[in-house]
């Protein structure tokens, strides 16, 4: 899952940074709203962790003007703004969930899953596909019973063709999803890292579509 990170406390923007990392999802992290309009209008997210004050705005307003042009992406308030109003308010510009500053960065972790699950159809975080089961909130994979260790970067591609069942992915759509790891992709790191989880998890696990992307396959 590529998150978009807003927050302009550089200790707690490293602290989550380094938490969403380490849960396996990639992170792009601005710390004003000028640079965040920039990275969405970039890419694609499918998480934003939403700061209320920052040095050039208001994440209210903002996250008004994210919804009214239809932007569905799922966004998690994360502030130090405690009152019941202030929830209200920002519930009803479009977020899907409100932490209060300080959190424990292992319950963003949870409240980061269950986001992700509810937008994509699926609440139940183990997937069965043929013989490999996905858990999906423990970011693990077994085969036949059995443990197989991704990479964060295998977890990260494997985990889109998971979520979007039967969609086609292009190589640009893949590679977004490894920006946050290095500060260049190599121009051969899809196809190196569909290779990798087909060696471990099956040689149908991912279909080829030449020349136009790769679909979660039917082990």
């Amino acid at each position: 899952m590529r998150v978009l990170l807003i927050e302009d406390d550089a200790a707690l923007g490293a602290a989550i940074r380094d938490q969403i990392a380490a849960d396996g999802h990639s992170v792009d992290w601005m710390t004003r709203l000028d640079q965040a309009r920039d990275a969405l209008a970039a890419a694609t997210y499918d998480l934003v962790l939403l700061d209320l004050m920052l040095p050039d705005g208001l994440g209210i307003p903002f996250l008004k003007t994210l919804r009214a042009r239809g932007d569905v992406t799922p966004v998690i308030i994360l502030t130090a703004l405690d009152q019941v109003t202030d929830r209200i308010a920002g519930l009803n510009a479009g977020a899907d969930d409100y932490m209060v500053k300080p959190f424990d960065l292992a319950e963003l972790s949870a409240r980061i899953g269950s986001v992700a699950r509810r937008y994509t159809g699926n609440p139940n975080p183990i997937i069965a596909l043929g013989p490999i089961t996905i858990d999906l909130a423990g970011r693990s994979v077994r085969v036949d019973g059995k443990p197989v260790v991704l990479t964060a970067r295998e977890w990260v591609l494997f985990e889109a063709f998971v979520q979007r069942p039967g969609q086609l992915l292009s190589k640009a759509q893949l590679e977004e999803r490894l920006y946050s790891f290095d500060a260049e992709v190599e121009s051969n790191a899809i196809e190196v890292h569909v290779s990798r989880l087909r060696k471990k998890l099956g040689a149908s696990v991912i279909e080829t579509e030449r020349g136009l992307g790769y679909r979660l396959g039917r082990p």
